[in-house]
């Protein structure tokens, strides 16, 4: 998966979360993006089973998008984390984690979180 589509499934996961229903218009305000991008962006997710959508109507995630989801929500809330632990800005670790999340390896992720785990005395607050 690319990381703009990334992208497109952790903002439909997010709003899903917040407002309990993700749509076209939402998607396209929340990433900043046209809705013929959305659009587009939906119709690969929807290919690749991560999405259903209505026509004209809600986005929903199927089961393995709703993991999918999680995996990158996750990723990006604990490189932010990470990041912030080492002294950067909170403004600037939001933006650098979006940018991080996309090529950071498994590895390098089990290595933060042990870190920010051992940080916080146990698990880290974003653990499912």
């Amino acid at each position: 998966m690319t990381g703009s589509l990334e992208d497109y499934i952790e903002a439909i996961y997010l709003l899903v979360e917040s407002h309990g229903f993700a749509r076209v218009k939402e998607i396209a305000e929340k990433l900043g993006v046209s809705k013929p991008s959305v659009i587009q962006a939906l119709r690969q997710l929807s290919q690749q089973g991560l999405i259903e959508q209505e026509r004209y109507g809600y986005i929903r995630l199927t089961e393995s998008g709703e993991k999918t989801a999680f995996r990158v929500f996750r990723r990006h809330y604990l490189l932010r984390d990470f990041l912030v632990a080492l002294g950067v800005s909170s403004e600037t670790a939001e933006k650098d984690a979006c940018q991080m999340e996309h090529i950071v390896s498994e590895e390098t992720m089990r290595v933060i979180e042990g870190f920010l785990s051992k940080q916080q005395g146990g698990r880290h607050d974003r653990d499912a």
